[in-house]
């Protein structure tokens, strides 16, 4: 078992620059990046761990701060940012993620919780195991919050589409596709595994963020029933092989954008879009993007700074 520290990098920066930053980080040190967002301050502070060996902290400072120029020069509002660079035990670390992740309830039909939680599910509720590692965040942005509830929310419609007492067509109905685009540790998709739904797709840019999603869906007993890829929404057909009841794509407002024809052409008729990552600020642009391609705001949520919409076909 490895005992060295790790190095942590860290930068402070505003709810708008936080998915920019995360990008800056993940580039920069081939890791990807854990992001938390604190109420209070209303700040985020983005960070990466890596392993110890030789690192030039100031070296590392000064070329942050310039690429943090270069966001700003874009338009984005960074706030006051602040970088941070130190060791850390990896005891530490690992206790540091003990105090922030807790057991995450989605109604009664949902339970997501670290592996050293003793909390137990209740009746017909399923579980899934997500511990934290180097390279992903916990999982419960207020975004990735919406996005469960819609998957918990659209499994529950299903099952009960029938009378109790016709219980294979009670299944059938149940069985819902879903894909996942943005996968990040594979939350969504192995939610959505748990509850039943088949197939279910998900993918990713960085490979890394696939690799430890294929882990997390092999602790959670699901690696068969998913299909993991590493994939860019950019270079999606226009024209795609299967569509999916359920489309998740927890992204930057501008892809969302840009890719709404790639993105929308994956929902069937009937079907329902979830998406989430928006500011609060830029979800307008984003809903007059998607009645473009003709999908209609159904259900929404605001949290802090983030807003999130569920969209179905008019």
């Amino acid at each position: 078992m490895k005992t060295s520290p790790l190095w942590r990098v860290s930068v402070t920066t505003s709810p708008e620059a936080e998915d920019a930053v995360s990008e800056l980080l993940s580039a920069t040190y081939g890791v990807a990046a854990a992001a938390y967002f604190d109420f209070e301050r209303q700040t985020s502070r983005v960070s990466v761990f890596l392993e110890s060996g030789e690192f030039a902290a100031e070296a590392a400072r000064k070329e942050i701060s310039s690429a943090l120029e270069r966001i700003r020069s874009l338009g984005i509002n960074v706030g006051a940012t602040k970088i941070e660079i130190a060791k850390v035990r990896r005891e530490d670390w690992a206790e540091s993620w003990k105090r922030h992740f807790h057991p995450l309830k989605i109604g009664r039909k949902l339970l997501i919780k670290p592996s050293w939680s003793k909390q137990r599910p209740v009746k017909s509720q399923a579980v899934v195991v997500l511990d934290p590692g180097l390279s992903f965040g916990t999982g419960q942005h207020p975004t990735t919050g919406f996005c469960l509830r819609e998957i918990v929310a659209a499994a529950g419609r299903s099952s009960s589409s029938f009378p109790r007492k016709n219980a294979a067509l009670r299944r059938a109905a149940a069985t819902l596709s879903f894909l996942d685009i943005g996968t990040g540790s594979g939350i969504l998709a192995i939610a959505a595994a748990k509850l039943g739904f088949s197939p279910v797709h998900a993918f990713d840019f960085d490979p890394e963020a696939v690799r430890v999603a294929k882990e997390n869906a092999g602790k959670n007993r699901v690696a068969d029933r998913i299909k993991l890829t590493c994939g860019d929404v950019t270079k999606l057909p226009l024209k795609p092989a299967r569509q999916f009841d359920l489309v998740g794509a927890n992204l930057i407002s501008n892809l969302l954008i840009t890719e709404r024809r790639r993105i929308a052409s994956r929902v069937k008729p009937g079907g329902t879009l979830v998406l989430a990552g928006i500011l609060a600020k830029e979800f307008a642009e984003v809903e007059r993007a998607f009645a473009d391609v003709k999908l209609q705001l159904r259900r929404s949520r605001t949290e802090n700074e983030w807003r999130s919409g569920a969209f179905c076909f008019e």
